[in-house]
Formats: structure tokens, sequence, C-alpha cells
């Protein structure tokens, strides 16, 4: 299967207890794609950067395999940029600065070769940018999607139509509750899978992931970390993994979710041990695999003796 990656293509400058980076390589279409290639040869990216954008950084993504026909490049406007701080509850970060700069007019425009892909893979971005893709694209046999609360907060009736269109969710617990305006996480995914997609994803970040299908819950556990330096790109990496993984099954079935699940948490997990996408870079397919091992021992539930009489 062939993936469809939209997203953002950004400069990051980021701070945490652990360190610091300005203007590094960052945004959701290059973790999402840098995450899908371990598992799948053909991942095509659809994204904006400005002419102040390194030539070496679209070669860095060439030189993984990333079809970057997709990539538009405005010469005189600026490249997206954020900058964020992130204290020690990582899971919650302060945005310091945030520069749509060719986000503001962005319109993607999709290859003649992408349009057939299978998997259309929306990463954060205007939902009615969301929508331009997926009209762009030939019947997709999966269509995923991410947003956040800001797009909840300012554009709650492009999003739903949004929602209405795809296949699959992904978003964090926050997010979920702000999302359905519940607090109890069974019953806001309950409510988001009444809007559109039937298979949702729900990241609770340390504490692991949820899947809801129609076929129930499950659950996979996130791994017990030392070494945390960013999480910038954990969720998008998470994301990369997760479609990455089926299309490399060419499965869509809740069975395959499930297993897809742990392998996009094997990715996040190496993806927040550097700075930026450094991880990803230097990772190889026995490193998830080990991981993806790791998972299935800590997640075992041993069949204990029952104490009651029979």
């Amino acid at each position: 299967m062939q993936i469809i990656v939209v997203g953002t293509v950004a400069f990051d400058s980021i701070e945490t207890p652990f360190g610091s980076v300005d203007k590094i390589l960052g945004g959701s279409a290059v973790y999402i794609t840098l995450s899908a290639r371990f598992f799948c040869p053909k991942v095509g990216l659809v994204a904006v950067v400005g002419g102040d954008f390194p030539e070496e950084n679209i070669e860095l993504l060439r030189s993984r395999d990333i079809d970057v026909t997709g990539l538009q490049v405005i010469e005189d406007e600026d490249t997206f940029f954020w900058a964020g701080k992130y204290h020690y509850d990582l899971n919650e970060r302060e945005t310091l600065a945030t520069h749509l700069n060719v986000l503001t007019s962005f319109e993607p425009v999709v290859p003649e070769a992408y349009t057939n892909g299978s998997i259309v893979c929306l990463g954060n971005l205007d939902p009615t940018v969301q929508q331009s893709v997926l009209k762009q694209a030939a019947s997709p046999r999966l269509a995923i999607m991410d947003t956040m609360n800001f797009w909840i907060d300012q554009t709650p009736d492009a999003l739903r139509e949004t929602l209405a269109l795809v296949d699959s969710l992904i978003i964090n617990d926050s997010e979920a509750r702000q999302l359905s305006g519940e607090a109890n996480l069974v019953r806001a995914a309950a409510v988001i899978r009444g809007m559109g997609p039937r298979k949702l994803v729900i990241k609770k970040g340390e504490h692991g992931a949820l899947l809801f299908t129609d076929e129930g819950v499950f659950s996979a556990p996130a791994y017990p970390l030392e070494d945390i330096h960013d999480p910038t790109g954990a969720g998008d990496s998470f994301m990369g993994g997760l479609v990455g993984y089926l299309a490399a099954r060419g499965d869509l079935s809740v069975e395959s979710f499930k297993s897809a699940v742990v392998y996009g948490s094997a990715v996040a997990s190496y993806c927040v041990e550097r700075f930026g996408p450094q991880r990803l870079l230097e990772i190889t397919h026995a490193d998830i695999e080990r991981r993806v091992d790791d998972f299935r021992t800590i997640a075992e539930i041993p069949a204990p003796a029952s104490v009651f009489e029979a």
C-alpha cells in the first residue's frame, strides 16, 4: 500500500529540563513520514515550506526514500515555526511562539503519482486543508487523521465535517475530552466514534494508548524509559509507525490495528530519546522489533491460580 502524508514541515525551537535546541527540523509530516518509511517503501509527502528551508533537509528526506514531489517551496515566504517549553511533567507544554508563515495560504496539491494511495494520513492541520487532500485522493482504503485542541476550539464545524469523512482518528486524552464534552474516556470515545471515525486511538502519554473499535477496547502500555529528552514528535511518530505497519501488512482488520498500535508505540518510544527526529534517523528495523518484543513482555498477564473454591 502507498501512504500519502499531509502535514507540517517546520522549524522547531524546544526547551526541556534536559536541554534545548534552536530551529531544528520538525513538523508533523516529518515525524510521520520518517516513522512510516521503516515499514513502507511508498510514502509520499504533501506539505509546504518557505525559501528559508535548507535544501539539505529536503535531501535528508529523500535519502530516507520519502517522495517529496508534493512538497511545495514558496521562495518569498518563511517556513512554519514553533517554539515550546516543557517542564518536568512532559505531558504538559507551554507554547512560546507560533509563526504560521507559509501555512496561512497553504493549498495542498496531491501529485498525480500519489492519487491512488491506499492510506491517506492527515497530520495535524486546519481541517479544511485535510478535507482538500481527501477530495484529491482516489477512494483510499483508509483515511486516518490527527487534530489538536486549537482546531477543536477554533474550527469546530469544519472539524466535524472532516471527522465524518475519515475511518480513523488519533488524538490524546485531553483532546478527546474537549471534543466530546465527556470527562470519562469510554463515554468520550462513544461520542467521537459517533461523529464518523469507527476506529479511534486515544493516546495517554506515559500511560499508553487505547484503541476503540466495534469489537471493544484494546489497551497498550507505554514503554518505561529512563532517557527522555523531547516528547514533541512522539504522537506523530506513533501515527507514522501505526500507518506504516498497516500499509506493510495490507490488512486493516481490528487485529492488525492492535498490532499497529504496539508498533507505533515502539517507534514513538525511540523518538523521545533525542531532540527532534534524530533517533528516527538512527534506529533500524531490528531496534523496532526488539522494542516490540519488550512490549509483549511488559504487557503479559500471567494466568493466576484461582484462590476461590469451585
